[in-house]
């Protein structure tokens, strides 16, 4: 510490490239974390689409004569939307 110098005013007063920041922020990921981490949403998405799906099939008959304004196509949306939602995120983490 006592060789570290202190930085000039005229150095502080120049604000610093926000690209070069955003290089500094991003920190380094390592392939496998990329790969496990967008694994992991991706079987997410499928393991929500498909147990989803499945659950909505077994409960057809409650949800058709409870007469809810939510019938089964949206409810198949929600599901499906929510899995694409994932999927995105899965391949979001394996690019980035």
């Amino acid at each position: 510490m006592a060789g570290d110098k202190a930085p000039s005013v005229h150095s502080l007063d120049k604000p610093e490239k926000l690209q070069d920041l955003l290089k500094q922020d991003r920190g380094d990921d390592c392939l496998p974390c990329k790969i496990m981490g967008g694994g992991a949403f991706l079987g997410l998405a499928a393991y929500s689409y498909i147990s989803g799906q499945a659950q909505l099939e077994r409960q057809r008959a409650q949800i058709i004569s409870s007469k809810s304004m939510f019938g089964m196509r949206s409810r198949k949306l929600g599901i499906t939307g929510i899995s694409l939602a994932l999927v995105w995120v899965g391949l979001w983490r394996l690019v980035k």
